[in-house]
This record gives structure tokens, C-alpha cells and sequence, in this order.
């Protein structure tokens, strides 16, 4: 007879008593411990499936320590996480692989300075196992915040802010910004393109420095010409009044690296709004290739990073940090000693009709 609850909902000993196991062994299974032979741990697997049991999360944290909760936090306020599709597609790709994991997913956005102690508060309360942290600048507090809480961390984006260089080394994923770059204006020079402006991103940030970094390096030898260079803070508004700055202080100018899609449609509104052709007077390369980079008019040629497999990644290697932890104190599969590393993910031209 299977054993339940008040309410009928089906208990460890019921799965222990349909698959012919102790109930310590169903309990190890359950929570992941070692030890337990694979025709075994399968038998509790189709026992637990074919009762409905699932396990009390409450019992379960006391015994693992864990929530089975990240917290991901993004250093940017509401208004732009909600309006730039490159932050859907990277929680897409984080939310995926963590429900593969069974985790769950707590999102902490930061609008204001006042967040910053809430944020902190909540990290180091034990609601989580590790967070998840992108878009960071360089003053900003968050990272130590993370520190503090002794949470394990896994960072969007190469590390930048105030004190990382003295940080134990951060896991973190990128794309190689600076190399996707290089590759958006070294094609507009072999499009004969000769005055080439750059729309930056917000320059306290890595992404954005290694952009434009990319960009000289492509333009070396030739010193970069200050009139060309505008700072978009990478939203399509920004992009819009750069390339006004930008054709004011430049108007004989061939072609633009906008940093963003986003920004790249902006430019593209200005361009129109004063007259010049795309690509015929101006070329123009964006960079992150999200959807709208091929519904713009022209169809942006753009360098394409893939941001949904960089939230897998970001999530990936914090699953994996936890479980390496886990086997240092006895409740993870993994050995001690084989945790993951950095990642950098290469970044690709996407050639259309801009530019």
C-alpha cells in the first residue's frame, strides 16, 4: 500500500517501498549524493516518476544546504533591461539551462542607488546557491557585494571594475569584442570606406572599451581622429544623437561602426533624417546580430555574437562551480580541484546590405 501524506501526495517511504531500496537510498538519490549503483538510482528514478512524488524543498535544503535557486543580476536600470532585446536573449539562454538543471531563476535588477543595499541584503540572506552578475561598470559595487555574501559568482562580460585585479580569478564569459571589432571596420576599409566614425557604448565598460580598442587597432597606423568617435551608450536613442554629433562635427564622413544593434538603428534614422543614402553615402556595421539587425532598412550588416548560447554558458559554469564545491565538502559529484575556467566565444561578420 503506498504510504502518503494528509493529502494524499506520496512520501520517501512510499518510493523506497515501490523500488525496493532502504529510505536512505531514495533520500541520496534525490539529493544527489554519491554512492548508489546506476540500475539502482534508475529503479528510484521510475519509482519517484510513477508515484508523482516530489521531494519537500524545505527537507531538502536542510540536507543539501541548497536552495536550488541563482540569482541573476543585471547592473543596468529597468527601462533599458526591458527595452534592448540583448537582455532577453541572454536571460533566455540562462533560463534554459538552469530549468534543465532544476533550478530556479530569481531576477534583481538594479534601478537605482538604493538597490544596492537590497541586492546585497538579499545575497547574503541565503535565499540562493550563486549569482549570476552582467552588465557591470566600472565603479560599480556589486561585485564585492557578491564577494562578501561568499555566493558563487559567474560574470557576464570580461572583468573590469574598481579592485578586480586583486579579485581571486573571476569566472566569467565573453565574446572576443575586440577581434569582432577589428573584423566590422577592417570590411568597411575593403568596401574603400576612408573616414570611418565609431558609435561607442558607455566606455566604463569592458565591452564597449574593447570595441573601440578593436576599432583602432583596425584604423593603426593612422591616429584616430577625435570628431569621429561619439558615444551612443548603447541604446537606439543614444545611437541617434551620435551620428548627429557625428555629422556635424564630420560631415564628410564614409561609413560608421555602431557598437550595438541598437545603436546601428539609430544611426540609420539620422542618416535618413539628413538626407544620406545607406550604404551608397554611408556604410554602416552594428554588432550583436539580434533580430532586428535583419529587419532594418537596409538589412544591417553586423558582427554577430551569440548572446542566448552566452547566458547557457554563464549558467553552465556556475552549475558546475556548485557542484564542484559540492564535492569539496562531501555533496557534489564532481572532484575537488577540476573547476571550470573562463570562457570567450568568438565573434562573426555577418555581411547584409548596410554596409
Amino acid at each position: 500500500m503506498v504510504q502518503a501524506t494528509n493529502r494524499g501526495r506520496p512520501t520517501l517511504e512510499a518510493v523506497a517501498a515501490r523500488a525496493g531500496v532502504s529510505r536512505a537510498t531514495v533520500s541520496r538519490v534525490v539529493n544527489g549524493g554519491a554512492g548508489v549503483r546506476a540500475e539502482v538510482r534508475e529503479r528510484v528514478r521510475r519509482a519517484i516518476a510513477d508515484l508523482g512524488y516530489v521531494p519537500n524543498s524545505a527537507a531538502r535544503s536542510l540536507v543539501t544546504r541548497r536552495t536550488g535557486a541563482v540569482a541573476v543580476v543585471i547592473a543596468e536600470p529597468e527601462t533599458r533591461v526591458f527595452a534592448d532585446p540583448f537582455f532577453g536573449r541572454q536571460l533566455r539562454g540562462i533560463s534554459r539551462e538552469l530549468s534543465a538543471a532544476d533550478t530556479q531563476l530569481l531576477l534583481l535588477l538594479h534601478e537605482n542607488s538604493a538597490d544596492y543595499e537590497r541586492i546585497g541584503r538579499y545575497l547574503s540572506a541565503g535565499h540562493v546557491d550563486g549569482v549570476l552578475m552582467f552588465s557591470l561598470h566600472r565603479d560599480d559595487p556589486l561585485p564585492a557585494m557578491a564577494a562578501a555574501s561568499g555566493l558563487p559568482t559567474v560574470f557576464g562580460g570580461r572583468p573590469g571594475w574598481a579592485g578586480a585585479e586583486r579579485a581571486p580569478r573571476p569566472l566569467y564569459v565573453d565574446t572576443d569584442n575586440r577581434d569582432g571589432a577589428r573584423q566590422a571596420v577592417r570590411h568597411l576599409l575593403a568596401r574603400g570606406r576612408r573616414r570611418i566614425a565609431v558609435i561607442t557604448g558607455p566606455l566604463d565598460q569592458t565591452s564597449a572599451q574593447d570595441r573601440l580598442d578593436g576599432y583602432l587597432d583596425a584604423l593603426a597606423p593612422a591616429a584616430p581622429d577625435p570628431r569621429l568617435i561619439a558615444d551612443g551608450g548603447f541604446t537606439a536613442a543614444g545611437g541617434e544623437r551620435a551620428m548627429a554629433r557625428l555629422l556635424a562635427a564630420a560631415p564628410d564622413l564614409d561609413a560608421v561602426f555602431a557598437c550595438s544593434d541598437l545603436m546601428a538603428s539609430g544611426a540609420l534614422r539620422t542618416l535618413r533624417a539628413h538626407g544620406r543614402r545607406v550604404p551608397q553615402d554611408v556604410g554602416v556595421v552594428g554588432y550583436d546580430d539580434l533580430d532586428p539587425a535583419a529587419w532594418t532598412d537596409p538589412p544591417l550588416t553586423t558582427v554577430r555574437q551569440d548572446v542566448e548560447e552566452m547566458g547557457r554558458l554563464m549558467a553552465r559554469l556556475l552549475l558546475r562551480r556548485l557542484a564542484t564545491d559540492g564535492a569539496a565538502d562531501g555533496t557534489g559529484p564532481e572532484a575537488a580541484g577540476a573547476g571550470p575556467s573562463p570562457v570567450i566565444t568568438a565573434a562573426t561578420l555577418v555581411v547584409r546590405e548596410s554596409g
